[in-house]
């Protein structure tokens, strides 16, 4: 096995780690129907994202270092839109899921009694929103990356 093949293996292995994970985290918590559920939930979620995490982190650094092995793949289109489309995505962490994630957070500590509040479904309809668009990016990257149509 040459570099360059370890390379692509350590790469979908990630993908399958790193992203798999995330395409479930949305109905992680989803079927909650009570607060308990739901802290549980988000906490079973915070452990999926390390997985999110450290796969996305060895996909940008694989794809990265195949590139530099082969530096006719930053002529190839397929390439270059999946790895812009990969950093948006990246983005959206800090950009816009934190801080759409963060009241969520603060309703789960502060929030006493069972039932669900109307305030949380309001938060975590627009987070799902945005979780939706980076995972229909993702999927988008992931048949780039197989079909390589252009």
């Amino acid at each position: 096995m040459t570099f360059y093949e370890f390379l692509v293996f350590i790469h979908i292995f990630s993908a399958i780690v790193g992203m798999g994970p995330g395409f479930v985290m949305i109905f992680t918590v989803s079927n909650a129907s009570t607060m308990t559920e739901l802290r549980h939930a988000y906490a079973i979620r915070n452990r999926l994202h390390i997985f999110v995490m450290v796969g996305g982190s060895l996909l940008l650094i694989t794809g990265l270092w195949m590139g530099f092995i082969h530096p006719y793949l930053f002529k190839q289109g397929w390439y270059m839109t999946s790895l812009i489309l990969f950093l948006i995505a990246l983005a959206f962490g800090p950009l816009v899921l934190s801080p759409r994630s963060k009241p969520i957070k603060k309703l789960l500590q502060a929030y006493k009694g069972e039932e669900i509040p109307e305030q949380y479904h309001m938060l975590a309809k627009r987070l799902f929103f945005v979780e939706r668009m980076e995972n229909t990016i993702f999927l988008i990257v992931i048949a780039l990356m197989i079909l390589k149509p252009f």
